[in-house]
């Protein structure tokens, strides 16, 4: 009889609290809600990864067309990732504040909107402003999507469901790959800019479709607005033919009541994990972005390749790294993530080393080992949304993944800088030797301080 009224009647099932609604998200199956909000936020993320990267693709032709020195190049490049800093920052303080949803709506308008402007720029100061402005809504909706979509699932389906949606940043990558490959040549940079409007016009009217997230609005005690929700989460399984668990809850959840706000984020067991987190989102993307955002440049200005090949090797990495992802995104619910992010660092540090030592004499040379490494750190890179949300409690994940991702910004804004700075004044190689350095010393911080997630109730990591 028990087990019949769980099934029917889903909102007997108990006092509504925090941890019920925690609890009832947890035994749910993948609801057909649950898929298309993931599907959704997944199209703004890939139109997020097709502007970050979006730069690149056009600055072979920038860099001639506006005659630009090598620092210059590193300039314009990294003004989208120190716009991606403050709207990291800022929206994620707010998504804790006002909701996901509402964040998401904005971001997304602020970074169509930019991608409009990029269109007219006339020169490289002009570019920096938009892409600066640009970069502030991409920087606020990537972490906020991420908190949001980790808040709709359970523990046993989180790291697949997640990287998957994750997946989509990467295609975002190559897609600006593609169009980068077959347009540019032809009709000049402003096509990146131009085609990329289109998945974004597509996505607006979507929003309307999403619902806000139930975690979020039970912390905050908005319990019958959570609950209704869940209840229709809760009734489209059942329609189905699915059966429902009894509902487990985390005690701890009823006791945590913080007033601390973001210096939380600065104590007891947190202090650590986000010093540890800060270290991986700067180490893995200030090489990954590094050399994703300058392999296109460096194969047209230093080999003399023609554009089309510069374009195409540039497509060929950033590929290899959405295969890598994928493979990361099948296994790392029985790997661990731990273990994976560790082995990873210290893998890709191998083969840039080899170019450091060689030389980097030729551009298939680089092409090898720099996407082997590359697609390495790419799964690390990619997944650190998924483990970032997994070490903060509801009331700070959106506000500590989007601190943590503002090391992501400052990474990648480096990486180009970094690049520039050592092409003008020491070599090529050069460049490789310090990106394996950085790999090398954050590989060893992960091994050192980082800890298992897989498997385990959010309530449970972060009460």
């Amino acid at each position: 009889m028990l087990m019949q009224n769980i099934e029917t009647e889903p909102l007997i099932e108990g006092v509504k609290s925090q941890a019920n609604i925690s609890a009832r998200l947890e035994r749910l199956p993948m609801t057909k809600q649950v898929f298309w909000a993931r599907n959704i936020i997944g199209a703004a993320t890939f139109f997020d990864g097709y502007t970050v990267i979006a730069i690149a693709y056009a600055m072979p032709v920038l860099a001639k067309e506006w005659n630009l020195t090598p620092t210059q190049i590193g300039m314009l490049l990294s003004s989208g990732y120190i716009g991606q800093l403050f709207g990291a920052v800022f929206f994620g303080w707010l998504a804790e504040r006002i909701g996901r949803m509402k964040v998401l709506t904005f971001t997304i308008l602020l970074f169509v909107a930019m991608d409009i402007a990029c269109l007219f720029a006339s020169g490289a100061a002009a570019m920096m402003a938009f892409r600066f402005l640009q970069g502030i809504g991409t920087g606020g909706e990537v972490p906020v999507a991420s908190a949001y979509v980790n808040e709709l699932i359970s523990s046993k389906k989180r790291g697949r469901f997640f990287l998957l949606y994750e997946v989509m940043f990467l295609l975002g990558l190559v897609g600006a790959g593609i169009i980068g490959y077959l347009l540019v040549p032809i009709y000049g940079w402003k096509a990146m800019f131009a085609v990329g409007l289109v998945p974004a016009t597509l996505l607006i009217p979507l929003r309307f479709f999403l619902f806000e997230s139930p975690r979020w609005l039970a912390s905050k005690g908005r319990l019958d607005e959570a609950d209704r929700i869940v209840t229709r989460l809760e009734n489209s399984a059942l329609k189905t033919g699915k059966k429902l668990a009894p509902p487990v809850e985390v005690p701890q959840i009823q006791a945590q009541k913080s007033t601390q706000g973001w210096r939380e984020l600065f104590r007891g067991m947190y202090f650590k994990r986000s010093m540890v987190i800060w270290s991986m989102w700067f180490g893995a993307y200030m090489v990954a972005n590094g050399l994703i955002t300058w392999l296109p440049t460096l194969y047209r200005q230093h080999f003399n390749l023609s554009l089309d090949t510069s374009l195409a090797y540039g497509f060929i990495t950033s590929a290899g790294g959405v295969v890598a992802a994928v493979i990361c995104a099948l296994l790392i619910d029985k790997i661990g993530r731990r273990r994976w992010y560790i082995g990873a660092l210290f893998l890709a540090a191998v083969p840039l080393s080899c170019l450091a030592l060689t030389g980097a004499t030729t551009p298939l040379q680089i092409l090898m080992l720099a996407g082997l490494g590359y697609a390495l750190v790419q799964t690390v890179t990619f997944s650190l949304y998924l483990y970032s949300a997994e070490l903060y409690p509801t009331r700070l994940r959106a506000l500590g993944t989007g601190l943590g991702s503002a090391w992501l910004r400052l990474g990648s804004a480096a990486g180009p800088l970094v690049v520039g700075l050592a092409v003008s004044g020491a070599g090529v190689h050069y460049v490789f030797g310090v990106f394996a350095a950085v790999l090398v010393v954050t590989g060893c911080i992960t091994a050192l301080f980082a800890i298992e997630t897989k498997g385990r109730i959010l309530e449970e990591l972060s009460p």
